[in-house]
């Protein structure tokens, strides 16, 4: 962090800007809107009091706190771990290196599942923070939801998270689906699926957890396996990175109507198999 932005004595306005230049200079790609998320986290305001209060002083604690976070970020440190809490459709999650960051692409796999049929039963496997879970019963409470994820860890912040929420969510571990008593009148995923020996940003190498990103030597193999453990479920959802292999692996898994919904950005990111 730059001396000018710990400095005692500096506007809001300042410390924005040095932090602004701090973050572009390591590389974040969005280094204003980093720099007012991490301030208003520090101020413990809105985004919209950094305007307002543009010309407001910072005392000497809050400076040293926010050059504190903004060093953090400056190390690519994802902002969401900073915070420790993740917008995802309408509620906000915590989130820390025990899990995945959720992501708005993900957000697709809860627009698949609000069509179901009232009642239906819901598996969103590879939960992590419960996210897809907790959001689709939110969304849906008429819905039985029940989230997996090999990692204890996972399954405890999701628990959390259902907890905070107050949102009655069944979270537990297991490897897929195996163990997990059905049936299932649908199956949500966001699998790892990154082939190994894949570059990614520093933000994803250096922080967030391999055995949620890692999906074998082309990504697929937590696909190749779920899509074993599904006979007989109506609907699939997955997030994927290659969609159009995932697609005929759908396709031959016994779904006679495979499509693929593209993400915000475009990206073809989920498959969805329905029999």
């Amino acid at each position: 962090m730059p001396e000018a932005v710990i400095g005692a004595g500096k506007s809001v306005s300042a410390a924005l800007s040095d932090a602004t230049v701090a973050l572009t200079s390591a590389g974040c790609d969005t280094p204003r809107l980093d720099a007012e998320l991490l301030l208003s986290y520090v101020l413990g305001v809105g985004r919209e009091r950094l305007v307002i209060d543009a010309f407001a002083e910072l005392d000497a604690f809050e400076l040293e706190r926010y050059g504190a976070v903004v060093a953090r970020r400056e190390a690519r440190e994802p902002v969401a771990y900073i915070l420790g809490r993740k917008a995802f459709r309408r509620i906000v999650v915590s989130v820390d290196r025990r899990v995945l960051i959720p992501r708005p692409e993900t957000e697709l796999l809860v627009d698949v599942a609000l069509s179901l049929d009232r009642g239906a039963r819901v598996a969103d496997v590879g939960t992590g923070s419960g996210a897809v879970a907790l959001a689709l019963k939110e969304e849906r409470p008429d819905l039985s939801v029940v989230g997996i994820d090999v990692s204890a860890d996972a399954v405890a912040v999701a628990r959390s998270n259902a907890a905070e929420l107050g949102l009655d969510v069944e979270f537990v571990r297991a490897d897929l689906l195996d163990g997990v008593p059905g049936p299932f009148d649908a199956v949500l995923a966001n699998l790892p699926y990154v082939a190994e020996g894949s570059g990614m940003a520093p933000e994803i190498e250096f922080y967030e957890p391999p055995l949620a990103l890692f999906g074998g030597p082309d990504g697929m193999d937590p696909v190749r396996r779920l899509l074993e453990m599904v006979e007989g479920v109506p609907l699939v959802a997955l997030e994927v990175g290659l969609a159009e292999a995932v697609a005929s692996l759908v396709e031959h898994a016994g779904f006679p109507s495979v499509q693929i919904l593209r993400d915000l950005a475009g990206h073809e990111r989920v498959v969805v198999g329905r029999r």
